[in-house]
């Protein structure tokens, strides 16, 4: 439910109406734009007496909300939410890129290829430390010891860094992470989403493989529920009955989202694709289609990566992609 109230009322009768429907078991989520202040309920609101809250003098209008989501809803909140990951800000007009290798593998490699997609216009640096891989005789990440290097890559060039996390457990190894991202497969692990709703880290939360725009966004409201707002999504495939490509890239849920959500949206594709020269393209078409980021995968040296050359870029072949992002993005502004 929202309640919309009227311009110009004093900040002291709005705190007061805070603090009655709080009585009521509400948590309220306050909204304030230039014109509108507008306050989300959120709870068992089936015992507010709408008519009650109608007629209050400083409330223009009320309306109860159908879908699941409410924290995430762009009804809640009308303005675009602007994440910002130490310093670099994600949303609302404000384009990044994070570009690095899937996996750390050693301290040259992390260190080399952050310096030069930086070099090439990326703003945050991103690197698997724990790898999620579908054999377990796959390479599975340098753990702890690939969060070390990340960081000395952050010391090294001064970028927020971005890495995946797989179990709660993991929370005290990333406290000087800037970005937790949450992987596809991670994307409903419910117990884990509750506890990342309870730090104050941005999150990148990703689709899952298979996963509808609503089912998603009900995995957002789980962190937003915890108390962590500052959430940005990142569309990277999903498995449809295609086999050339290693997945669809869905770019129809960057305005879809941006239509019900007031949330960041991030488009990768690097694993929607599968396929090196795939990416320029499909980068290129989510800017155009009003991603407010990319996550791209930059290797130096993909013929011998550990983890998903096929899909990684060289830096001269990043350094072409952010290029050309950055004329689509000049040309499509209004």
């Amino acid at each position: 439910m929202i309640a919309v109230i009227k311009q110009g009322v004093p900040a002291a009768q709005v705190d007061n109406l805070v603090n009655w429907l709080e009585t009521q078991n509400l948590t309220v989520h306050r909204s304030e734009g230039v014109y509108t202040t507008i306050l989300g309920l959120v709870g068992d609101t089936t015992q507010v007496d709408i008519e009650l809250l109608q007629n209050l003098e400083i409330v223009e209008s009320v309306t109860r909300i159908s879908e699941p989501f409410k924290s995430a809803n762009r009804k809640f909140h009308p303005e675009d939410t602007v994440v910002d990951v130490s310093g670099v800000k994600i949303g609302g007009g404000h384009f990044a890129i994070v570009a690095g290798p899937c996996s750390v593998e050693s301290e040259e490699q992390i260190i080399a290829v952050a310096k030069q997609v930086q070099a090439s216009g990326a703003t945050l640096l991103r690197g698997g430390a724990f790898k999620p891989r579908t054999s377990p005789y796959d390479f599975q990440g340098l753990a702890a010891d690939g969060l070390k290097l990340l960081k000395e890559a952050k010391r090294e060039t001064g970028m927020p860094i971005v890495t995946e996390i797989m179990n709660a457990n993991h929370l005290p190894l990333f406290e000087d992470v800037d970005l937790v991202q949450v992987g596809a497969r991670n994307m409903q692990n419910f117990d884990l989403l509750k506890e990342l709703g309870h730090i104050r880290k941005p999150i990148l939360l990703k689709r899952g493989l298979a996963n509808t725009m609503k089912e998603w966004l009900m995995s957002a409201e789980y962190i937003m529920a915890g108390g962590n707002e500052q959430i940005i999504l990142c569309e990277r495939g999903i498995r449809t009955y295609e086999t050339y490509t290693r997945n669809t890239l869905d770019l129809s849920a960057v305005p879809m989202l941006h239509e019900l959500t007031h949330l960041p949206v991030m488009v990768d594709p690097s694993h929607a694709s599968g396929i090196n020269w795939m990416v320029k393209p499909m980068a290129m078409a989510a800017a155009a289609a009003g991603a407010d980021g990319l996550m791209i995968e930059v290797h130096n040296d993909p013929k011998r990566a550990l983890c998903d050359g096929a899909q990684s870029l060289t830096p001269e072949q990043f350094d072409d992609v952010a290029k050309r992002v950055r004329q689509i993005r000049e040309a499509i502004k209004e």
